[in-house]
């Protein structure tokens, strides 16, 4: 019997990516991995479920969401029209999601999984429209959910990337096992990340855990500025982080352990989220307005110039995955002070491309701060040249990306 999701004889060899919301600000890394799959030659189509609420404002990112079909626009007479099509033909799905839905918690139960399945089943008619031999979802939430949905409909077969850290704050309310059971293929960004995986996986599974690094455009980073005059008594260390403002980066730890820094310190604090309005009122009650910048949210040249003007890179985060961001201040010759959890320890060498220190600890990452500034710079200058042959030697995404479509053709094949 022909397997419905592989390609006829001579027809692209085609796979839709699949996101919830899709381009965002904080995900130029799937817009990279994406272009890079397309550049060797590997058609990607593009779906999410919603578009973003924050505009959309980079050129690249308004050409990405003009590629994107999102699914929620068909309406919900559309989404209800596929699931009744879906379930005619398939109506042991209906008994899988409430089931899901019973086992995921709040915030997913029955109703939400027969939203995901409606979403599923609109997925599964367009991969049969269009050619699609392989579903591949970014994040192992709701997205992987219509990934799922989508096979069990009639769809093609999938995979997912996971990135942490929801994933691993919640794995039995999001199914990772169910997940990655019925899946071709699992992604981790790190190998900390797959280790993850595999606490929520049966061993008879572990063989389809692989480790694909998210990575970087070389070419982005080709001619990395050199550093800002200083650090020294007439010039502060020049500090940048880049992040959402949410409760796992840890941005609060930063701005107590600034207050206590004796040494000269400028920070330049990129981003925004919903802990915004606390982190403004602890930089106006520790007085520290002259010595923190709060740009809000950056375009990708507007953080490559932050980072251009910044000694070192500051992420002291409680929870992550493999943060892009570092890495890319790592690509651009900059040192980084960074938290000794996850993958960070995989991309980051203490004491050579930065110092890694304990997370939440306010008086490690102050003493880091002091290091820092007492580096004198053609020491600081030799960090960021180790540090950014250590990010491009592991995070290009060329090889990382070709990686990846090895996995989709020989999975997919089978």
């Amino acid at each position: 019997m022909v397997d419905p999701s592989l390609p006829e004889q001579g027809a692209p060899f085609r796979v839709a990516y699949v996101i919830n919301t899709y381009p965002r600000p904080s995900q130029t890394f799937i817009r990279r991995e994406i272009r890079a799959l397309e550049a060797a030659g590997l058609p990607v189509t593009r779906f999410a479920m919603r578009r973003d609420e924050q505009e959309v404002t980079s050129r690249e990112d308004q050409e990405e969401q003009a590629r994107t079909e999102y699914i929620l626009d068909q309406g919900p007479v559309r989404l209800a029209g596929a699931l009744l099509r879906a379930l005619f033909r398939y109506p042991g799905t209906l008994l899988t999601a409430w089931r899901a839905g019973r086992r995921s918690g709040q915030g997913r139960g029955p109703l939400r999984q027969m939203i995901y399945l409606a979403e599923g089943a609109v997925l599964a008619e367009r991969c049969r429209q269009l050619g699609v031999f392989h579903v591949h979802a970014h994040f192992g939430t709701n997205s992987a959910d219509v990934a799922r949905y989508a096979g069990l409909l009639g769809g093609p077969g999938y995979s997912i990337t996971f990135h942490g850290p929801e994933e691993f704050d919640a794995p039995h309310n999001l199914l990772l096992a169910d997940k990655i059971a019925e899946a071709r293929f699992a992604v981790a960004v790190s190998a900390f990340g797959r280790s993850q995986l595999s606490r929520w996986t049966a061993f008879r599974h572990w063989d389809k855990l692989h480790v694909v690094h998210c990575g970087i455009d070389p070419a982005m980073f080709a001619a990395p500025a050199p550093m800002p005059a200083g650090p020294g008594p007439d010039q502060p260390l020049r500090l940048v982080s880049v992040g959402r403002f949410a409760e796992q980066k840890g941005q609060m730890v930063l701005i107590e352990a600034l207050a206590r820094c004796t040494a000269p310190v400028h920070l330049t604090l990129v981003g925004d989220g919903p802990l915004a309005s606390e982190l403004r009122a602890a930089v106006s009650r520790l007085g520290l307005a002259s010595h923190i910048s709060l740009p809000g949210w950056l375009d990708e040249a507007g953080v490559r110039q932050a980072l251009a003007d910044a000694h070192v890179m500051v992420l002291p985060s409680f929870a992550e995955g493999l943060p892009v961001a570092l890495m890319e201040a790592m690509a651009s010759a900059r040192p980084g002070i960074a938290t000794y959890i996850a993958g960070i320890p995989e991309l980051m060498l203490d004491r050579e491309t930065g110092w890694l220190i304990p997370a939440g600890s306010v008086e490690d990452l102050a003493q880091a701060l002091e290091r820092a500034a007492a580096t004198p710079a053609p020491e600081l200058a030799a960090m960021g040249k180790a540090a950014r042959a250590r990010a491009l030697e592991r995070h290009d995404i060329a090889p990382q990306a070709a990686r990846l479509a090895r996995l989709f053709r020989s999975y997919g094949s089978t």
